[in-house]
């Protein structure tokens, strides 16, 4: 099978592991006779796979026992109307700009227009280049929540250390650094993340939310209601089953690597491996605040759209696979999650390295 070194920055790479675990039960679970895909979600095997799924996850991120953790569908993106609804309805949501997630979090709130929606911080001057100060005397103690997004996906930037927001909740997509850097989750009131980044693939999104911020509001969808898919176990419909599966896979996975403590060394010593060769060349730069650098995706550019366009057209060719930046920026991103190997930043160094000598530096 052909080698390639996928940088996408999700769907995402996979544990090669997982995928032949998957791969070796994916005709006959269990003994079933029948694909997980196959198992009914009231059966037996299914709830066992999403207990044990839950159970993980909560022993992983040291999830106290006051909080719920659902598994959902619709993406990150369906949060975005499902907390102001569920959590502000007629009260205030103040929200921190750090990029282009953020600002579709913003936007579908104010669409509810049953929420007063307050931007409080914004890194929109610098293209979100950097992470915008977060003043606990700019928060309304009345707010119901702040949000943040913890990792800034396509411009590369991360809140490593958490505001102070009084009584204020906070409430986090954490879409693209789940499980590879070791937050604490009381001190968040809710948390969101779409899988297909370090969870598993596309089809699930994980919420963690503690248990006196649900169930207060009248929401007219039940498929909206945090609290019905709470009571019913999220199995008030189908869930997604495969993709649960997959990610109680993932969980053991990083269980047995060392638990999420050894997920951020080990990203932390990636990023710094891709970081020292951007910033001992001549030729490629980050445009993102070295504070507040991502170890998650990592964006770089030579500063010639030419070149850019160039060292992407070689770097298909070599291998790496979905390295080329989000549309909206461009240049150059790197997604380096908790299944994406250390050789392959080794190598990617290589080829900047070559690159460089064979097209000179501009900086």
């Amino acid at each position: 099978m052909k080698t390639v070194y996928n940088f996408s920055a999700g769907p995402a790479v996979l544990p090669k592991s997982v995928l032949e675990k998957a791969q070796s039960e994916l005709v006959n679970y269990e003994n079933s006779g029948m694909s997980v895909m196959e198992l009914s979600h009231r059966s037996s095997l299914f709830e066992s796979i999403i207990e044990n799924a839950e159970t993980l996850l909560r022993e992983l991120m040291t999830i106290p026992d006051n909080y719920k953790v659902l598994f959902l569908q619709g993406g990150a993106s369906m949060q975005f109307t499902m907390v102001p609804l569920n959590l502000a309805q007629n009260k205030k949501a103040v929200y921190v700009n750090t990029g282009s997630w953020a600002k579709k979090a913003i936007s579908e709130a104010k669409k509810l227009g049953i929420v007063d929606v307050e931007v409080i911080a914004s890194s929109e001057d610098k293209n979100f280049t950097y992470i915008p100060e977060i003043r606990k005397e700019d928060i309304p103690q009345d707010a119901a929540y702040v949000h943040i997004t913890t990792n800034n996906t396509i411009e590369g930037t991360t809140i490593f250390n958490l505001p102070d927001t009084g009584d204020v909740p906070i409430v986090a997509d954490m879409s693209s650094n789940i499980l590879s850097i070791d937050y604490n989750v009381a001190d968040f009131g809710l948390i969101y993340a779409g899988a297909q980044k370090n969870i598993g693939p596309a089809g699930l999104t994980v919420v963690i939310v503690r248990d006196d911020l649900i169930g207060q509001a009248d929401v007219l969808s039940a498929m909206l209601d945090y609290d019905i898919h709470a009571k019913n176990g999220s199995m008030y419909n189908t869930p997604p089953t495969y993709s649960i599966y997959m990610a109680k896979l993932v969980f053991e996975w990083i269980k047995e690597q060392g638990g999420v403590r050894q997920m951020e060394k080990q990203n932390k010593e990636k990023a710094a491996i891709l970081y020292d060769a951007i910033d001992s060349s001549t030729l490629f730069s980050s445009p993102v605040t070295p504070k507040d650098r991502s170890i998650n995706n990592i964006p770089f550019i030579t500063g010639s759209d030419e070149l850019d366009k160039k060292f992407n057209q070689e770097a298909l060719a070599a291998g790496f696979e979905n390295l080329k930046g989000h549309r909206s920026v461009g240049g150059m991103r790197a997604s380096l999650y908790n299944a994406f190997p250390k050789e392959g930043v080794i190598a990617l160094v290589d080829l900047m390295k070559k690159f460089e000598a064979e097209n000179g530096g501009t900086k």
